[in-house]
């Protein structure tokens, strides 16, 4: 899925003439990514000043686990360490629990997330700006710490280290994950107009035209009370019920989602978000659209995602290099 679109070269970077694959590749490219422990390109002679002197339009994306500078800059770092240094992982659970997992590597989509507006915007000040490249350094860790919204302020002036919160939105109210008769469904009726619906819409009009809890201020101090009602309402009914029930109320709400949930959704497939494709081993499988949507030229699955080293020579052909010139590198094994 990752990969589609994408050619794939393997080159043997550790000798001499991987490298000067490397760099006659490089010559010819607008933007490359790498994300080797720091200094590691600076050993195989492709710093950035040197790859910028035949292509000064380069722009390198450089995606490391602490960045490129700083005391930590030379430890090994992985996504899951970038979650927890980010502060990502003291917020993931239950409270008094041990951290878990969100469930998918999100440290690394975070850093490529980052990684990719940085290469967007270094593209755009090449263009306005006499065609020079540049740098993007990005830290696991920092994209991480980048994403925890107010975690650092709430700190820095009020002393709250803010913890783990389970499936609930601290500060909101009310907004949680509330047990059904065959599952759960997330309910968000945190603003003032929605909440007063919602309460209606559970027959409890009492709360809906309580004066306390107009406001989000006076439902984060009765928070707990409204998880209770809104649960009460919710575990004598089924999630297709209430969904049915709050979509007429305009009370935003949905269910827990699985894989099988995601594929057999109508709206999925009506937004072309579940593509059908074939893999180069022959099997089908469906995987996830293209994101996002743009609608004066949109995106298309071209190919599906190689094997590795699946286009070395289609490659090294178009860059110049002969047949037997390939086989001799084959043979000493600089690319494979």
């Amino acid at each position: 899925m990752q990969s589609r679109n994408k050619r794939s070269i393997a080159l043997d970077l550790r000798v001499p003439e991987g490298q000067a694959i490397a760099r006659k590749l490089i010559n010819e490219a607008d933007v490359l990514i790498e994300n080797f422990r720091p200094g590691t390109l600076e050993q195989w002679g492709m710093s950035y000043e040197k790859l910028a002197e035949t292509n000064p339009g380069l722009v390198m994306l450089r995606i490391s686990g602490y960045g490129q500078t700083g005391p930590y800059r030379d430890l090994p770092g992985f996504g899951a360490i970038g979650e927890a240094m980010g502060g990502l992982r003291h917020l993931t659970g239950e409270p008094g629990r041990v951290p878990v997992r969100c469930g998918i590597s999100i440290g690394d989509t975070l850093a490529a997330l980052h990684g990719t507006i940085g290469a967007l915007i270094a593209l755009w000040h090449r263009k306005v700006n006499g065609g020079k490249g540049q740098v993007i350094d990005v830290a696991l860790t920092e994209a991480t710490f980048n994403v925890m919204e107010s975690l650092l302020p709430e700190y820095s002036v009020f002393g709250a280290v803010r913890e783990a919160a389970g499936s609930a939105l601290p500060g909101i109210a009310p907004s949680n994950a509330y047990r059904c008769s065959d599952g759960f469904v997330l309910i968000a009726g945190n603003g003032d107009s929605i909440f007063k619906r919602l309460m209606e819409t559970i027959g409890r009009k009492d709360l809906a035209n309580d004066p306390e809890l107009a406001n989000n201020a006076g439902r984060v101090a009765r928070v707990a009370e409204l998880d209770k009602a809104i649960e009460a309402w919710t575990q004598t009914r089924t999630v297709a019920e209430i969904l049915e029930t709050l979509g007429k109320s305009k009370v935003p709400a949905g269910k827990v989602y699985t894989a099988k949930d995601i594929d057999e959704d109508p709206h999925y497939r009506a937004r072309d978000m579940i593509l059908r494709q074939v893999a180069r081993e022959g099997y089908e499988l469906d995987v996830p659209g293209i994101v996002p949507k743009l609608l004066g030229t949109p995106g298309t699955v071209r190919s599906s995602a190689p094997r590795l080293g699946d286009d070395t020579d289609a490659v090294l052909r178009e860059s110049g290099y002969s047949i037997d010139e390939i086989a001799a590198l084959r043979a000493k094994g600089v690319v494979a």
